[in-house]
């Protein structure tokens, strides 16, 4: 069945629900600020309050199920991914996650509070003849300057620039120690699944899923990643310039990543326990760019403190709601199912708040639902 909730009148673009929390955050500041001339403490935001509020850290908007075991031109749509925004198409772009027997494919989504599809590309290989489920498993998605697509896979895994009709130009470099073993130290499904380009052009970041072997803590802790940071260097041209350390919530892997401001990124971070279902939680590094650089630094298990990027957090989904969703399999809270892909809204970010959206992976599972969430988040250090 598909579903369209959002808890308020519809507005075109934003949900005047949004619309009303940022209403409410900036009379809560200004609450918070004191008499004329008082300011809060710096660093200091009031928690998000209100029926809409997602524990202490951000609200959520809405959700549809609109696109939930659909079809368009011809084929199911599911196993989605990445979420980008794409300006030239006025459309969201998500990536097909691996289907099996089919190609690999973008879909472009029009307005998450009533998606809809209106379009597709299929990604080719220089030659010309498309990507399958033999050769790609495409998990990240970004729109660079130009307008060529950024693609990350997870099979060797590779970053790929792909034009407007689809057809491979271009790779970056991947370190050696990220390829799959036996050649790396990454683990199959579980390498760069996060990707995005900075607002300016300037900077990619390519996020590491699980955790790289020569990583793992002696007590047996997995939970520190690594983030390859590259800069622009000419057209097509993303030189890899660091990699920063980021710690994930214990049992927590990389979903998605979103970067926001000068030098902020978002984090989607998630995890599945049987019988419970899923967790998300969406985490800001404030300045991703300054952020030590880790390439040297053999064991993030044994790092001193302070080199890992410190995170704050900006969305506690788990907390939010359900809205009266309904989940297919158990969950704790039934708005959760497999998010991966997660993309900010494009338009201005006024006190330093967005829409975020998040896309679910159905996995083209009879249980899964392919599901928009729609969330505010306040961007830590936006700029």
């Amino acid at each position: 069945m598909s579903t369209s909730v959002t808890p308020s009148v519809p507005a075109r673009r934003r949900s005047r629900a949004w619309l009303g929390v940022l209403a409410t955050a900036a009379g809560s500041l200004a609450l918070a600020a004191g008499p004329a001339h008082a300011a809060a403490p710096a660093g200091h935001h009031p928690a998000p309050q209100g029926p809409l509020a997602c524990g202490r850290a951000g609200w959520v908007d809405g959700y549809s199920d609109a696109l939930d075991k659909t079809s368009a031109y011809g084929l199911g749509v599911g196993d989605l991914s990445a979420l980008t925004w794409d300006a030239r198409r006025g459309a969201y772009a998500a990536i097909v996650d691996h289907a099996t027997g089919e190609q690999a494919r973008l879909w472009f989504i029009a307005d998450p509070a009533k998606p809809r599809i209106t379009g597709t590309l299929v990604l080719r290989k220089p030659d010309g003849t498309p990507y399958d489920d033999t050769d790609f498993d495409g998990e990240g998605l970004a729109v660079l300057p130009d307008g060529d697509y950024l693609v990350s896979s997870e099979v060797e895994p590779s970053v790929r620039v792909f034009d407007r009709q689809g057809v491979q130009q271009a790779e970056l470099a991947v370190p050696a120690r990220f390829r799959v073993a036996p050649a790396g130290e990454a683990t199959a499904n579980a390498t760069l699944e996060g990707l995005s380009v900075s607002p300016d052009g300037r900077y990619v970041y390519a996020a590491m899923e699980g955790v790289l072997s020569g990583d793992v803590a002696p007590g047996g802790s997995a939970d520190d990643r690594r983030i390859l940071v590259y800069r622009a260097s000419g057209r097509h041209g993303y030189t890899l310039v660091k990699e920063i350390g980021y710690q994930v919530d214990p049992g927590n892997r990389i979903s998605e990543v979103a970067a926001y401001g000068r030098s902020g990124l978002l984090v989607l971070e998630a995890a599945f326990i049987p019988g419970t279902g899923n967790t998300i939680k969406v985490y800001g590094v404030p300045d991703a760019r300054g952020a030590a650089d880790v390439t040297a630094v053999p064991d993030l298990g044994t790092a001193p403190a302070g080199v890992l990027a410190r995170k704050v957090l900006t969305v506690d989904v788990d907390a939010c709601p359900s809205l009266g969703a309904v989940a297919k399999e158990p969950q704790a809270n039934p708005l959760m199912d497999n998010y991966e892909g997660m993309a900010i809204a494009p338009g201005p970010q006024p006190l330093g708040l967005a829409q975020v959206v998040l896309v679910s992976d159905d996995n083209s599972n009879a249980t899964q639902t392919t599901r928009l969430l729609r969330l505010t988040a306040r961007l830590p250090g936006a700029r």
